[in-house]
């Protein structure tokens, strides 16, 4: 919800370091793949509730999931590239979630309620970026990027708030699962509407 917006503020420092990373020879790609490697690092710490070391990892696989593609826009930008950052991310997610269920039996449920939560924005997200692409239907609202970014109510930035949260108040990972993840459906229910809207008159 807040993604394009934020773009303003973030995208100036990442633009500025990603031309530095670039220059020393550094792909967006390994950029991707440390970034991915830190934010898995994340689960053992969860599941033994050091949740402050977890929270930093979280943290800095945020900032390396804005610095590749910062680095791809000043060296190279390619759909492997693109495909890759969304798979590590989509992973990641359900990693950290996955690790809170396994650190507590309490937190199961809520947890395989988010997860299925996921697949719900997952998928409409994916799935309207490939229609956008077979129809030649672009946007820049989110910068320069390998495939169509679809907004919604739950998108980058709300996810990470929602793991901060469950970092600094774990006793309350329920109750934040439970409401990110009706908030997911939410962002589910207007992806397919809005892909009714673009698409139900298309050949």
């Amino acid at each position: 919800m807040f993604d394009a917006a934020l773009r303003q503020v973030i995208d100036p420092p990442l633009n500025y370091i990603g031309t530095k990373v670039a220059a020393l020879g550094v792909s967006a790609n390994m950029v991707t793949f440390v970034g991915f490697g830190l934010g898995v690092a994340a689960v053992p710490f969860i599941v033994a509730e050091s949740y402050g070391i977890a929270l930093l990892l979280i943290l800095t696989n945020r900032v390396f999931d804005g610095l590749d593609g910062a680095v791809a826009r000043h060296s190279l930008l390619t759909d492997f590239g693109g495909y890759l950052d969304i798979v590590c991310d989509f992973i990641f997610y359900s990693a950290v979630v996955f690790a809170f269920a396994w650190a507590r039996p309490e937190n199961t449920l809520a947890g395989a309620f988010l997860i299925l939560s996921f697949m719900g924005t997952a998928s409409t997200f994916l799935t309207y970026a490939i229609m956008a692409e077979k129809h030649k239907i672009t946007t820049d609202i989110r910068g320069r990027k390998s495939l169509y970014y679809l907004g919604g109510l739950t998108e980058g930035m709300e996810t990470i708030v929602a793991m901060v949260l469950m970092c600094l108040l774990p006793d309350y990972f329920v109750e934040i699962a439970v409401v990110f993840g009706v908030m997911c459906w939410v962002t589910t229910v207007t992806r397919i509407y809005a892909a009714w809207l673009a698409f139900r008159n298309l050949p």
